[in-house]
């Protein structure tokens, strides 16, 4: 019979060191695997809409007050809307906007006339339109829409009216709470399309009665 020769051991101490490095390893690791999925998110989230930080929030000026804008959903009156445009949302974002409560697959049309710069489906706003007017001033941004207005495309001129898709809950809006959520920038001093001052919706289509 050949006797099986066995290395030497190493104590038992000093296994249970070296099981305990590998395990803060693997759970190092992992702690680092989710930090860097939290930071893509909120990089995602970022990209999906339009800055919500801004510095300077602008009261809308006399000249967008005098075109009469459309108002975004169909069928909905303004004074039923509450302004949330200061609300908070999360730690460090201002809401910015005003969200329009409708039935999912109310119309959304176009305040003004113009052109839609762009068309996307991603991040917070899910499917959303960029729209500037025809002076290229004004931005007007529509989130969480159901689906696009049939061959809406990017670079398409649109009228005041124009149905541009329809309210739903795609991004982060909640499943059972369907709304358009809308916002109005200003885009002036060769600032980027997005990300200039905020104008208050709510303001244009509520105002105080002298």
């Amino acid at each position: 019979m050949i006797a099986r020769v066995q290395g030497p051991r190493p104590p038992r101490g000093k296994a249970r060191s070296l099981q305990r490095t590998a395990l803060l390893g693997m759970l190092m690791g992992a702690a680092l695997f989710v930090a860097a999925v939290v930071v893509q998110l909120v990089l995602r989230d970022r990209a999906g809409r339009p800055a919500e930080t801004a510095t300077a929030i602008l009261q809308p000026p006399a000249e967008l007050l005098a075109r009469d804008l459309a108002f975004p959903v169909r069928g909905i009156e303004p004074a039923s809307i509450a302004d949330s445009f200061t609300d908070a949302r999360g730690a460090t974002r201002v809401h910015n906007a005003m969200d329009i409560i409708a039935a999912r697959g109310t119309a959304v049309v176009a305040v003004d006339s113009g052109t839609v710069s762009r068309v996307g489906n991603s991040g917070a706003g899910g499917i959303t339109v960029y729209q500037l007017d025809e002076a290229g001033r004004y931005g007007f941004y529509y989130a969480h829409l159901d689906r696009l207005a049939a061959g809406l495309a990017e670079g398409q001129a649109v009228r005041r009216g124009d149905v541009l898709g329809y309210v739903g809950t795609t991004g982060n809006a909640p499943a059972s709470a369907p709304h358009l959520h809308f916002a109005i920038y200003e885009v002036a001093g060769g600032q980027a399309r997005w990300g200039g001052r905020p104008i208050n919706p709510y303001a244009i289509w509520n105002r105080p009665v002298d």
